[in-house]
């Protein structure tokens, strides 16, 4: 998603596909520039920071708790400097130093995707939930740009 909440892009996979794997094909398959990657510790790869540096993206993933600096990566100096800086003052500290609390962002789309759509797919086929995974974001899309309904009561 982007910084205003925008579903950009979406992909649906058989359960046999990392997620690593699946972030670098999202970001390659993106039309327009890209800012920033952000996402959980699961996706600190060096797949997923080779395809953000190619794209000229900084990368907002916390190092996994067992990251170690590495000299044999030709492109790691920012991951470096991150998993340094990570082992300096915490993981909470290292987190908001870098933005990564932008993440429940996307946390939140899917909550609300399971709140507004349900929590399970209704189609069988992996092409037919595909296609409805698509339709839920367009959907999700469209709510956000009318206007999240509120829980407040209005009172005449």
């Amino acid at each position: 998603m982007d910084a205003c909440g925008e579903i950009v892009a979406q992909v649906l996979t058989d359960s046999n596909v990392d997620d690593g794997t699946t972030g670098v094909a999202i970001n390659k398959g993106m039309s327009g520039p890209i800012r920033s990657v952000t996402a959980d510790a699961v996706y600190d790869t060096k797949p997923i920071n080779d395809a953000a540096d190619g794209a000229g993206a900084e990368v907002i993933v916390p190092p996994t708790s067992i990251a170690s600096t590495s000299t044999r990566r030709r492109k790691s100096k920012a991951r470096n400097r991150t998993v340094r800086r990570v082992k300096e003052v915490g993981r909470g500290q290292g987190k908001n130093e870098s933005r990564y609390h932008r993440q429940g962002r996307v946390e939140n789309t899917f909550f609300r995707y399971k709140a507004v759509l349900g929590g399970r797919l209704r189609t069988r086929t992996l092409g037919a939930q595909q296609t409805e995974a698509a339709v839920a974001c367009n959907v999700l899309n469209r709510i956000r740009e009318i206007g999240w309904p509120t829980s407040r009561k209005v009172t005449p």
